[in-house]
């Protein structure tokens, strides 16, 4: 059996891109495959429009939903929804110590490249949020990875603590973020006034941002996620800051620690994992999806629900979010090890060598297939029609990108943002890359 995942022996004194036989076929097969549930994530959502409507209509199409819905949307919240950005955050701290280790080995600072890679990712993000899709993950990415610069020297205990505290008590402090109003008020009626009205302006930006996008031209939805940004998605950012900076930070310690170079060494940690993933996963999700029915059988409104319930939920439902995340991460891990499994799951690898550029066409395929200057289809699809949506176009991008990598050694995206990171163009087909080395002076 081939190595799981290698690196070359004797990475060059020279910064460059990550040459295919540096890459771990492990990580590429691991972020293809959470490409796929954020993709599930965003539609569900976010592209097919449920995120904006009035949360009465929501509740009531829950309530009357078909079989398939139910099953779609309940297996979406304890499997999917949270889980799959929560795997995408931790490949990218990880994808930083990988970054760092190549950077000490050839005796450089990671500092120059790694803030050039990031200033470029942001602009590629903000372009992203406001020109396509205002769901962009990028342009967050990119401002919290300035921070992993200021851990990289940390020690291990300093970054396992980090990140437990700012996953589980960073939820809290978002809680807190986004009910700072409420909490100030002077009297619980004058706090109720401040959460109603509060609802009643986000519910009309909502209202308004739909419109624009069920039947706007391409200005009328770009000016309409201008606004909605600005007025109502912003407070949402911010409350997710702390618990993605946590996770890179998981991601970084798991990089140091080379656990995914040397994974017959860790086998035990991952079993270790694969268990008590399921069990904090069952945990933390099982108790969203409780409360989820609970309000959908209107036992509980936002109105009646006891003002500690947040407080709670949100440090679980991060718990849910990191079960789940380490059982795939695990679980893959481990079934990566056995040959026919390698070959089964690297199927998914050429996809996570070409994620921001399948990403970002994620987000263009899905505006023009779900907003009104396209064939519009937001809110006209149920949870089960939309995971079928997602797994086609998904395995669209499966076969293309085993096609585009035969030929070219990065995806279109990937080769623009490595261009400009090395100030220069970077050989693209297959054959001026190996001409290139051919041809290079020993």
């Amino acid at each position: 059996m081939p190595p799981v995942g290698s690196e070359a022996s004797h990475p060059s004194a020279e910064a460059g891109p990550v040459d295919s036989s540096e890459r771990l076929a492990l990580l590429d097969t691991l972020r293809g495959f959470a490409l796929c549930g954020v993709f599930i994530s965003n539609v569900m959502a976010w592209f097919s429009g449920m995120a904006f409507q009035p949360r009465e209509e929501v509740l009531a199409a829950m309530n009357t939903a078909s079989l398939p819905d139910t099953i779609a949307w309940q297996a979406f919240v304890m499997f999917v929804g949270g889980k799959f950005i929560t795997l995408f955050s931790f490949l990218f701290g990880l994808g930083f110590a990988v970054q760092l280790g190549r950077a000490e080995a050839r005796g450089a600072s990671i500092t120059p490249l790694y803030v050039r890679r990031l200033g470029i990712m942001l602009v590629m993000g903000l372009s992203h949020l406001f020109i396509i899709w205002y769901g962009d993950i990028l342009s967050t990415y990119a401002v919290l990875g300035f921070g992993l610069l200021l851990f990289r020297g940390r020690s291990d205990r300093t970054l396992l603590i980090s990140a437990v505290l700012l996953t589980l008590g960073g939820s809290v402090v978002g809680v807190v973020i986004a009910r700072l109003p409420q909490l100030m008020a002077a009297t619980p009626e004058a706090g109720a006034a401040i959460v109603k009205a509060a609802t009643e302006k986000s519910a009309a930006i909502k209202a308004q941002t739909l419109a624009a996008y069920m039947s706007g031209s391409w200005l009328d939805v770009t000016k309409a996620t201008f606004h909605f940004v600005v007025r109502d998605y912003a407070p949402l950012l911010l409350a997710i800051l702390l618990p993605t900076f946590g996770r890179f930070l998981v991601g970084l310690l798991a990089g140091r620690r080379r656990m995914f170079h040397d994974v017959p060494q860790h086998l035990r940690l991952f079993r270790r994992l694969l268990g008590w993933g399921f069990v904090a996963g069952v945990i933390g999700s099982g108790s969203g999806l409780v409360l989820q029915q609970l309000m959908v059988k209107q036992v509980f409104t936002p109105e009646t629900l006891p003002t500690w319930v947040p407080f709670v939920m949100a440090p679980l439902r991060q718990l849910g979010d990191l079960g789940f995340a380490a059982v795939y991460v695990s679980g893959i891990t481990l079934l990566f090890q056995r040959a026919t499994w390698q070959r089964v799951l690297g199927l998914l690898a050429p996809v996570g060598r070409m994620a921001l550029t399948n990403y970002l066409s994620q987000s263009m395929i899905s505006v023009l297939f779900f907003y009104g200057y396209g064939l519009g289809f937001i809110t006209k699809l149920g949870p089960a029609a939309c995971v079928a949506y997602c797994l086609t176009v998904y395995g669209v991008q499966v076969v293309g990108s085993h096609v585009w990598l035969s030929r070219f050694r990065f995806g279109p995206a990937e080769w623009v943002w490595r261009s400009l990171t090395y100030g220069k163009a970077q050989p693209m087909r297959r054959d001026d890359a190996a001409g290139q080395r051919t041809t290079a002076p020993a």
